[in-house]
């Protein structure tokens, strides 16, 4: 009764809040406790969204797993002087990519220049069988050297970790002159290329620890 006479006091929001105060108060008088809406918040904060329900965290080992198991490769080595009975560090990377369950769909040899590395990449780019292309030489700083101008202004984008994981390896073994090695990789038309030094070490080096472990990986990334 107090309420409804002096509701013609109050105006419409006071009257309703008024109104909630006394029904909260004969819920709980009643034994029934109004839930508070901190209690509202936090039970809706844990009912998952349209979009959590959808996100799963995927772990690099089960990207791994979904990864190809072989992978089409061609083989570029690039020299003024090597030819396939002399190109050590060619056949090394085809040896070792055949024994992982790799296939090697193509390999040749070309002068260290330039345009010649570019058209040499564009030739296997334009295979749509060709997955990855790996080359060996022209990585280094001398005037001859002129690889890595050729890969990097090609690539769409670039994995500068090869780069550097590759250097930090090669340092265990030669010391600081492994700062001269330009060894590179990244992704040119949604394909990955990685450029290798000359040396059949060096070639064994990249092949071993980086990129057979990873080399499905990669490729299977750089296709989605």
């Amino acid at each position: 009764c107090d309420l409804l006479v002096r509701s013609q006091t109050l105006y419409p929001t006071e009257l309703r809040a008024r109104f909630e105060a006394e029904r909260n108060h004969d819920f709980i008088t009643a034994g029934s406790s109004a839930p508070s809406t901190t209690t509202l918040s936090r039970a809706t904060a844990r009912q998952p969204t349209r979009a959590t329900m959808h996100e799963t965290p995927v772990s690099h080992l089960e990207h791994q797993q979904r990864a190809p198991r072989s992978v089409r490769c061609a083989v570029i080595t690039i020299s003024d002087t090597r030819t396939l009975d002399t190109d050590t560090a060619g056949a090394a990377i085809t040896d070792m990519l055949r024994a992982a369950g790799h296939e090697v769909v193509g390999r040749t040899i070309v002068r260290d220049d330039a345009d010649m590395v570019r058209g040499a990449i564009g030739r296997q780019l334009a295979d749509p069988g060709v997955q990855a292309i790996i080359t060996t030489g022209g990585t280094g700083i001398t005037s001859r050297d002129n690889t890595y101008e050729a890969v990097a202004a090609m690539l769409d984008k670039r994995l500068d970790g090869f780069g550097e994981l590759f250097r930090m390896l090669s340092y265990e073994q030669v010391g600081a002159a492994a700062m001269l090695s330009r060894a590179c990789a990244g992704l040119i038309s949604g394909r990955f290329v990685a450029a290798l030094p000359g040396s059949e070490a060096a070639v064994r080096l990249a092949m071993d620890r980086l990129l057979i472990p990873e080399l499905g990986h990669l490729v299977g990334e750089a296709a989605r």
